[in-house]
């Protein structure tokens, strides 16, 4: 195979020959570089975890990685997580690897973008503050050409500034026109890579959601690309079709995630319309693990001996009625790793019956509001008062827009 990248479509990059007819991605998303959970730090896992991408790169021997966003798990990442993801691009560009890295709402797009067009020599090509254009990058095969498109997070402000004829109000206005804008020829085979959330999507904790639902994109304004390599959503998962896919996290990020299959998501692209995707699954370092009991038979050999996650992360779900004085230490004894101990029994189901809100996305603020000052106060608020906040969020909605 024969393929070409091109800068703003003018500008030979790189050429590469391997005799591969067609062209395979390797597609990774939410890295979450320098998370913490429940005050843990994850960076050795990450290492790990990066090493058992890269082993996977070898054996799949990909002519093209993609990064769907959300780098770093701060706007300001530590250093630690800086160094281990320029090592991690390091060692992509020495194996002579093209790399798409998009910003994803957790990151700042100016910082990763630094440095964006020396990179590109080598390989390693971020995209730039989003600024009304997409230039695409091009790839040819024995099929013909690759055009892909790479589109960091955006809100509906963030589209707006640049066409201020367009109608924008929602998430999926925004989609729609920033796709427009790229002029795309829709004869040949393009693949966008972005990160955002895609309605119909099965969301975890994980995620940052906004209320009432306000950020789903329709599924509908990707119907002229062939491939769409989604990150913000935590399970990997397709959306509608293998056309439409999260890759999911590396590692899972909380307890929401426990049963989670972590994987590296591969697409090979053939003719127009044709494309095959598949999953090579990662194991971690140390799993996220679940276990719920009383404390006698949690704490009892017969229980943990011979288990294989006395070693993993670990939340704990007592059923006792009473609670266990230092029941978190005791238990340590045994689980070293204990992140997090709850209860369920009758009063934590009574309070949970109390405080529960069903349909959460589907409320809007003033309802989500309504419900939290009722729990608070054992009284609905008046109409003064609903009048006074509605007046309030939506002030607040304007400046944010």
């Amino acid at each position: 195979m024969k393929w070409h990248f091109w800068q703003n479509r003018k500008k030979t990059i790189s050429t590469s020959e391997n005799g591969v007819q067609r062209m395979k991605i390797i597609h990774l998303s939410d890295l979450h570089l320098g998370k913490r959970l429940n005050e843990y730090s994850l960076i050795d896992d990450q290492k790990y975890i990066l090493i058992k991408i890269k082993n996977v790169i070898d054996e799949e021997k990909p002519d093209l990685v993609v990064i769907a966003g959300d780098i770093y798990d701060k706007s300001v990442p530590s250093a630690e997580a800086v160094e281990l993801f320029d090592d991690f691009l390091v060692s992509l560009a020495q194996r002579k690897l093209q790399v798409c890295v998009i910003s994803g709402n957790h990151d700042s797009p100016e910082r990763l973008a630094f440095g964006n067009r020396l990179m590109d020599k080598s390989g390693i090509h971020i995209s730039p503050v989003y600024n009304g254009k997409t230039e695409p990058l091009l790839f040819r095969d024995s099929y013909g050409e690759i055009f892909v498109y790479m589109l960091p997070f955006i809100k509906p402000a963030n589209v707006r500034r640049f066409f201020e004829d367009e109608e924008i109000n929602t998430y999926t206005d925004a989609m729609r026109v920033a796709i427009s804008a790229m002029n795309i020829d829709e004869s040949k085979r393009n693949i966008l890579v972005t990160h955002q959330f895609v309605t119909g999507a099965e969301r975890s904790e994980s995620e940052e959601i906004n209320v009432g639902g306000s950020d789903n994109i329709d599924a509908s304004v990707f119907e002229v690309f062939d491939y769409i390599a989604l990150g913000h959503i935590h399970g990997p998962q397709n959306i509608g079709s293998e056309r439409i896919r999260y890759c999911g996290t590396p590692l899972k990020y909380s307890f929401s995630e426990v049963k989670h299959q972590k994987s590296v998501t591969v697409v090979e692209l053939k003719e127009k319309g044709i494309l095959d995707v598949k999953t090579v699954p990662l194991t971690p370092r140390c799993d996220l693990v679940e276990i719920k009991g009383k404390y006698n038979d949690l704490m009892s050999a017969s229980f943990y001996e011979g288990t294989t996650y006395r070693e993993d992360y670990m939340r704990v779900i007592l059923t006792d009625e009473d609670d266990i004085i230092d029941a978190i230490s005791k238990l340590r004894v045994v689980y070293k790793n204990i992140m997090s101990l709850d209860y369920d029994n009758k009063r934590t189901r009574s309070k949970s019956a109390v405080t529960g809100s069903a349909d959460i996305e589907n409320k809007t603020p003033l309802q989500l509001f309504s419900d939290f000052f009722e729990i608070q106060n054992g009284s609905q608020m008046t109409d003064e008062q609903t009048e006074y906040v509605s007046d309030l969020i939506n002030k607040i909605w304007e400046e944010e827009q």
